[in-house]
């Protein structure tokens, strides 16, 4: 059972990783630069770096989070000895390289589902409750419960209509403590129920 403690199995290499509570990291898994919030986990497999992880965020194995770029552009050569200098005795790497993969930060909002071997790229936000399909390459923005999938990902559907999202999002129950989590836990297989009980809207049918 997790618990308040962070789960990290064997063969995880963390650096500069925060994991919040009831947390959970599975075997072979590379995380760097990173934040995890309460209750997200990882399935195996995963590579993320430089990653802002909210509440609630379930990520399948083999996804890949914020992938380096080689300069194939900007350089002679693509290969990373050109920013990676010291592992072949070249002297210092390339610190304005590495300071430059920092800054393109990817963000995940609470409750987001990355699917099977999914990749993201560099400095894309996915929002709250969205869900991103099986092998897909993310490189754009994906908004608060939008469904995407494909290469590169493209919006199918929005999990729910527009009334829906904003007394989900009224609930802020990604907030709550765990005993309340517990408490009402039944209550979240019921969508209107739920809103009308914790939300701070009324439900009412959207325009055409």
């Amino acid at each position: 059972m997790l618990s308040v403690q962070p789960t990290v199995e064997e063969d995880v290499l963390l650096n500069n990783v925060q994991l919040g509570r009831y947390t959970e990291i599975k075997a072979h898994s590379i995380l760097e630069e990173t934040r995890m919030g309460d209750y997200s986990y990882c399935a195996g497999y995963n590579q993320i770096y430089a990653t802002d992880i909210g509440k609630f965020c379930s990520i399948a194995s083999f996804v890949r989070i914020n992938p380096g770029n080689h300069p194939c552009y900007a350089r002679v050569a693509q290969h990373h000895f050109t920013y990676r200098r010291s592992l072949f005795g070249f002297g210092d790497d390339d610190a304005a390289f590495f300071q430059g993969r920092l800054e393109k930060m990817v963000t995940l909002g609470h409750d987001v589902w990355l699917g099977h071997n999914v990749t993201v790229m560099p400095g894309v936000t996915i929002g709250n409750g969205a869900v991103v399909g099986s092998g897909a390459v993310v490189t754009r923005d994906v908004e608060p419960y939008a469904v995407v999938a494909g290469v590169p990902a493209k919006k199918i559907r929005m999990r729910f209509s527009d009334t829906i999202i904003r007394g989900i999002e009224s609930t802020h129950w990604w907030d709550w403590d765990h005993d309340t989590i517990r408490d009402r836990l039944t209550d979240f297989n019921d969508i209107p129920g739920f809103i009308k009980k914790y939300g701070q809207c009324q439900l009412q049918e959207d325009n055409p």
